[in-house]
């Protein structure tokens, strides 16, 4: 039976996995930059661009009400705001670990209101649960989360939390790794589940997080399933948009506008 959200090893309920989650996460956040940018190569610098590209649209409109959930240290945020006018509304940068949350602060939320640049645009730094925001109903035009989503202790409780609060019509972009298949596939495994965590033990001193990453991948949604979850909850025009031969992908889709 497929996994319904994240599992980390030890978690026996969905309180459990959320609270290993957010450890894990907080005791990470130091060198959590430094190791996404060397186990990717710097393509997940590629990635959340093309990601932030895709919904200029928005973006472009300063009214528009955004979120960036699960931000972790902000560099999907920082994606997003370079596609931000001066003086727009500022984004919304969520996460529940304090330690991430605090460290993506230092990047986006710039000085204070009264000493910010007027030719620059910000984000808003709120701690906050994916599963339960501390949001108005139908409040938001778009959610981003990158890398964030896969984390999450109930993913069909998450996609009807941002379903809640995103305005009819509303966009929903989530940017997830994912299992490529062919002989791509078959040489990204075996760096994804054996070199990838001995460089990230290395690196951080700790062997569960980047033992996770690869388990935590393996047991989402694949995307056929994963597309099918969000039109069972709320959600239309759903599609996802592969990147770098599938290794990483984006998700998109559109609250459903009440009839």
């Amino acid at each position: 039976m497929p996994a319904t959200g994240a599992k980390p090893i030890g978690a026996e309920d969905e309180a459990g996995a959320a609270q290993a989650v957010r450890q894990m996460f907080d005791s990470i956040a130091p060198k959590y930059d430094l190791l996404n940018h060397v186990l990717s190569a710097n393509v997940d610098r590629l990635w959340w661009w093309r990601a932030a590209r895709r919904f200029r649209p928005i973006l472009a409109n300063p009214d528009a009400a955004i979120l960036d959930i699960c931000c972790g240290t902000g560099d999907m945020t920082m994606a997003l705001l370079k596609h931000r006018p001066a003086g727009s509304r500022p984004i919304l940068a969520g996460d529940f670990a304090r330690g991430m949350l605090s460290r993506g602060a230092l990047k986006f939320g710039g000085p204070g209101v009264g000493a910010r640049e007027p030719g620059k645009s910000y984000a808003v730094a709120l701690e906050a649960d994916a599963l339960h925001l501390p949001l108005k109903s139908a409040s938001l035009d778009l959610i981003v989360s990158a890398f964030g989503f896969r984390n999450l202790a109930n993913y069909e409780a998450g996609l009807r939390e941002f379903a809640r609060v995103l305005k009819p019509g509303g966009q929903l972009g989530i940017l997830e790794f994912s299992e490529p298949g062919g002989l791509m596939g078959k040489a990204y495994a075996v760096y994804f589940r054996r070199v990838l965590p001995a460089i990230g033990r290395i690196i951080c001193g700790k062997d569960g997080p980047y033992s996770y990453l690869p388990v935590s991948v393996g047991n989402f949604p694949p995307p056929a399933k994963m597309l099918q979850l969000m039109r069972t909850t709320g959600y239309e025009a759903c599609a996802w948009q592969p990147y770098t031969f599938g290794i990483a992908g984006l998700y998109t889709a559109k609250r459903e506008a009440i009839a």
